[in-house]
């Protein structure tokens, strides 16, 4: 039997999963990473706490499954997409921290350019809006703050990358620099139609070329590391949301997947069309196999798993998280108190930088209960505001949605989203979607699969949940939120 290892970076954990051929799980570690907000709006990590913390749980999955590394035939990776850091080529020595996909430091710089009228370009040629949330900002902010690493860049001695090309960095000891089409997509720096950096996005946040990665196929043999002792291929390389619409077999156009971690991720396959959004939703590259690039349309909210996390660590409402659906559900309803997690600002459709959490409609009756169940209300909103988003640019009528992520666990949850949206979701036994779509991706890669049909096979689901709301009471909710949203932007514009 041969083994592939999935290394699952992601915002507040990184994981390792091992899985055999037929998808079954058999080993498993995960190591917490923390976050520091250094600032209003700053959110970092340490550069240094990731790889330790990716490789000791790497190890730690194969002692787990008691599997030798002479069995793994391949590592697949998914990581945090758009966070980002900027290191020394000849050390590997990070020149700052990680900045992470929440952060909005850069959000003054975005507003000035979409002022001047440059984002309807930027759109046209990466699909993405200019927001903080991509790693363009990012990069331009480290060698504007300091001018030693911009000289420093332009003569090619730093390197600059997501999570996935610093792990594959030290992964081969500093032997390659590389990123997948599907993470080089979410930089602001790649043209998706073209396959390639390019120039009038470079010379727009005045990058230098010199830095950046070269961009490969998601799946094939892509570097070997020796991070065991034996030779073992990267054979798997996608950004996290990527990475479980594969590991959700959403292959035909047409089929979506939300993932419910620290954000929400609503992707929709399109093929080998990009459809450009009037919506507010992205057009991102969902995978390049064989040089075949395919698309999905992609709404991203942030503060999802997040919020709840807020209510456990800001608020002392609940000690674990998997504790709201218990205390949401003592309550037949919020009783009219509706939260807006605009902690770091709205995602799609609204991508309002400046909007921040708001809390409507509070009594002295409001219990802890109550907020609970707004703070579930409030993430089935933000996702049904994508979803409302997506079949308005893709013109189709959702009828099913595949989820997955830590917070599909919560039925609550699930059954609220599946009212709101009117339409079946459906969760797969297999509910982690993100390493088990990198662990697929590099078993195509190693030719441990034929084709993608193989892999639809693995793929079974474990329950449905279908729309129980009238819709009458659906149009309410749906008004008494949209209301509450724009309350809290023009709280934030008056003030």
């Amino acid at each position: 039997m041969r083994y592939i290892l999935s290394l699952d970076q992601g915002t507040t954990s990184s994981r390792a999963l091992l899985f055999d051929e037929q998808g079954t799980l058999c080993g498993l570690a995960q190591r917490p990473l923390e976050i520091s907000f250094p600032r209003p709006g700053w959110v970092e990590q340490d550069p240094n706490a990731i790889l330790s913390g990716q490789f000791d749980a790497a190890h730690a999955a194969l002692a787990d499954a008691g599997i030798g590394a002479g069995q793994v035939a391949a590592i697949g990776i998914a990581n945090q997409r758009e966070t980002c850091l900027l290191w020394d080529r000849r050390t590997g020595e990070a020149c700052g921290p990680a900045l992470v996909w929440q952060d909005r430091r850069t959000a003054e710089r975005c507003a000035a350019l979409r002022a001047d009228g440059a984002e309807p370009r930027v759109q046209a040629l990466t699909g993405l809006v200019i927001d903080p949330y991509f790693s363009c900002s990012k990069l331009a902010w480290m060698l504007t703050r300091d001018e030693n690493l911009r000289v420093r860049a332009n003569r090619g001695e730093l390197a600059f990358g997501t999570v996935d090309s610093w792990l594959i960095y030290h992964l081969t000891e500093g032997r390659a620099h590389l990123t997948d089409a599907t993470n080089a997509s979410r930089t602001g720096l790649y043209n998706i139609h073209t396959g390639s950096w390019d120039d009038e996005l470079l010379t727009l946040w005045d990058i230098p070329r010199e830095v950046l990665p070269e961009v490969t196929d998601s799946a094939g043999m892509l570097v070997e590391t020796d991070l065991f002792g034996v030779p073992v291929p990267v054979a798997g390389v996608a950004g996290d949301q990527q990475a479980a619409l594969f590991g959700q077999a959403c292959f035909s156009p047409g089929m979506a997947k939300c993932t419910y971690g620290t954000g929400c991720f609503l992707l929709l396959a399109t093929g080998i069309e990009a459809p450009s959004s009037t919506q507010g939703l992205l057009t991102t590259i969902a995978s390049r196999l064989n040089g075949r690039t395919e698309y999905a349309l992609e709404g991203s909210v942030f503060m999802g798993g997040a919020t709840v996390q807020w209510l456990r660590d800001q608020l002392g409402i609940i000690e674990h998280a998997a504790d709201i659906e218990a205390l949401a559900a003592t309550v037949a309803d919020s009783d009219g108190v509706v939260l807006v997690p605009a902690f770091t600002g709205l995602g799609a459709p609204h991508w309002d930088s400046s909007a921040r959490a708001t809390l409507f409609g509070m009594t002295r009756g409001t219990s802890r209960a109550h907020l609970a169940r707004a703070a579930l209300d409030g993430v089935a909103h933000q996702v049904a505001d994508v979803a409302a988003a997506m079949t308005a640019d893709a013109g189709i009528t959702l009828t099913e949605l595949r989820v997955d992520g830590g917070a599909s666990a919560n039925d609550l949850l699930m059954q609220l989203q599946a009212n709101l949206v009117d339409a079946s979701l459906v969760r797969p036994r297999m509910r982690e979607s993100t390493a088990f779509g990198a662990a697929m991706l590099a078993g195509l890669g190693v030719g441990l699969y034929a084709d993608r049909n193989t892999l639809s096979a693995l793929w079974q689901a474990e329950r449905r949940f279908s729309p129980a709301l009238s819709g009458e009471l659906r149009a309410q909710a749906r008004l008494r939120w949209a209301n509450a949203v724009h309350c809290t932007r023009m709280w934030t514009e008056s003030s």
